[in-house]
Order: structure tokens, then C-alpha cells, then sequence
């Protein structure tokens, strides 16, 4: 950036930090700056090949070492924690229940994909066995999600599960909410009473942070992306396969999957072991 259009920025108080902006912040601006052009009926070169190479380029160039979204994961433990702070019957700890269970067991869906969640997406399924080795095992419900196209997928009908107690949660939030289409999760007030509309991505994420708090946890420590995380650090913790865990959550790179599997791995094995 010239010298002479930087101080003129910090004038008027439009520039405030030093240094580069982080990669996220680039990509926002540019973000913002393609959809104003848009609505202003002008073409631009925001899509452009060339713009999304200096892109990349930038990225690996960075001095910034890249932060995870969530410094913590929501594992099973931390889950477990979550569900005792909104144990109650309101409806909004029905929902917030249904929310984190659904989220974390359909494969760590992000917070938009939670937020756009719709009744015409779900999809009642067959029982299938508690363990699919034992006949006489019990009966649990199954639902199928339809999730369309995904920010790693390409297909407009990607489908995950949702088995078990998520499935009982789920009903259970929209039975005594009455909800019979449109959005899943909607805002609840104070007096009870239902939104028509769908909650917000970032309503998502203050819903997590309100709940950690309420658990004793530190909310700084958590974000909504740490549904996604833990569910991938609980598989690897519990022995489920990366191939089996990636159709669930439906990663696209096998690289940002793995990190999740080579922690675990770290800590349960024996090669940190050697003097204790």
C-alpha cells in the first residue's frame, strides 16, 4: 500500500491496525467489495483466476501462523458438559440440546449448515440396530439430512445420518415448538416464544459461547467451528476410521481430516510414553 494512501486511511480512522491484514480479512473485504459491486449492476474481477492465485500465493507467504477457528474442540467430554448446562424443559434448552447433538453427530456440520437446516431436508429413515453385528440388538431412529451443496462438496444432493438419541432430541425440539416447516432452529425469547425465522450462523456460534459459560467452560476457548473439530478428534479418540468419519463430515481434504487423527493418535500412543 503507497505511504501516502495509508496515512490518509489512519486519518480518518479506516486503518487502525499494523502490519498486513490477515488472510480471512482480505478474503471479507473482497467479499463485501464483489457483492456491493453487484448490487451497483458493475462487472468486477473478484472471481478471477489470477485474483484467487495471488490469493493463495499471499497465504503461504504470510508471516501470520494460521490460528484454528476453535482453540479447543467440542469433544465428548466438553459435549457432555453443554447438554448438563441446558438440561432443563424450556424450549430453548430443547432446542439448544437438539442443536448439539444434531450438529456434532451428523459429522460436525458447520454453523451455516446448522442455521439453513430446513424440515423439507429431513428425512425419516428405517431403525437400524444398535450394534449392526447383534440381530437382537434394540431398534434406533434414524434420520437422513439432506445438506445440498456444501462448501467442500460439489454435489446439490450430499446427505448425511443423524442415529439414535440426536434423532429423539431433534423430534422432541420440534414437536414441543410446533414446528412443522421451514427453518429447524429458530430464536426463542425470553417468554417462550418461537421466531419464524431461521437462526443466524453467528447466533449459532453466541449460542455455543452463552452455553460454555453457563458449563463452567471458557468461552474464548470455543467457537461453533469446534462442533466441527470435535467431532472429527472424538472419532480418532473412539477408533473410527478416517475413511468411515470423512462420509460423515464430509471433509474434502484428506490432509485437514488427518490433523485431527495424528493428535489423538500422539496422545494415546506410546511414543510420548517412553519416560513417565
Amino acid at each position: 500500500m503507497p505511504a501516502d494512501v495509508e496515512v490518509g486511511l489512519r486519518l480518518e480512522g479506516l486503518l487502525k491496525a499494523n502490519g498486513p491484514d490477515a488472510p480471512g480479512t482480505v478474503r471479507r473485504r473482497l467479499t463485501s467489495w464483489s457483492i456491493l459491486t453487484r448490487w451497483r449492476g458493475l462487472t468486477g474481477a473478484f472471481g478471477a483466476p489470477s485474483l484467487k492465485s495471488a490469493l493463495r500465493l499471499a497465504v503461504k507467504a504470510s508471516s501470520r501462523t494460521r490460528q484454528r477457528k476453535s482453540k479447543k474442540a467440542v469433544t465428548g467430554e466438553v459435549l457432555a458438559k453443554l447438554l448438563t448446562a441446558c438440561a432443563g424443559e424450556r424450549l430453548v434448552d430443547r432446542r439448544d440440546r437438539a442443536l448439539f447433538l444434531t450438529a456434532i453427530a451428523s459429522g460436525g456440520r458447520r454453523r451455516s449448515e446448522v442455521a439453513a437446516l430446513r424440515i423439507e431436508d429431513l428425512t425419516d429413515e428405517e431403525p437400524v440396530r444398535a450394534d449392526p453385528a447383534d440381530e437382537n440388538s434394540p431398534p434406533l431412529p434414524c434420520l437422513s439430512i439432506r445438506l445440498g451443496r456444501t462448501k467442500t462438496t460439489t454435489s446439490d444432493d450430499e446427505h448425511v445420518l443423524l442415529i439414535g438419541r440426536p434423532v429423539i432430541a431433534l423430534k422432541r425440539w420440534l414437536t414441543e415448538a410446533t414446528i412443522a416447516d421451514g427453518p429447524v432452529f429458530r430464536r426463542v425469547d425470553q417468554w417462550g416464544n418461537i421466531d419464524r425465522r431461521a437462526l443466524t450462523p453467528q447466533s449459532v456460534n453466541l449460542i455455543l459461547k452463552n452455553r460454555c459459560k453457563q458449563a463452567g467452560l471458557d468461552p474464548a476457548l470455543f467457537s461453533a467451528h469446534g462442533l466441527r473439530s470435535g467431532y472429527l478428534t472424538e472419532a480418532a479418540n473412539r477408533g473410527v476410521s478416517l475413511p468411515e468419519a470423512m462420509q460423515q463430515s464430509l471433509h474434502k481434504s484428506v490432509t485437514q481430516a488427518a490433523s485431527y487423527y495424528n493428535n489423538a493418535e500422539r496422545k494415546n500412543g506410546r511414543a510420548a510414553r517412553l519416560v513417565v
